[in-house]
């Protein structure tokens, strides 16, 4: 049974059904395996769990809206 597993920051409701019924498509016609058999999970993180260069996610961003 293959198994899916995100981890992302935040995500609306919307984003992630979009993700699952997605990934589980692309996966299924990939691997020739059928939707059913899938499991797809998401783990969100806040921002300031993820790090680049040296500085959270939410530091980034911040720095990006100036």
């Amino acid at each position: 049974m293959p198994y899916i597993k995100i981890e992302s920051g935040k995500l609306t409701d919307e984003q992630k059904t979009s993700l699952i019924k997605r990934l589980t498509e692309v996966s299924s016609e990939i691997m020739n395996i059928p939707q059913e058999f899938f499991t797809t999970t998401i783990t969100e993180l806040p921002d300031k769990n993820f790090g680049i260069g040296g500085k959270t996610i939410d530091i980034i961003k911040n720095e990006y809206s100036k």
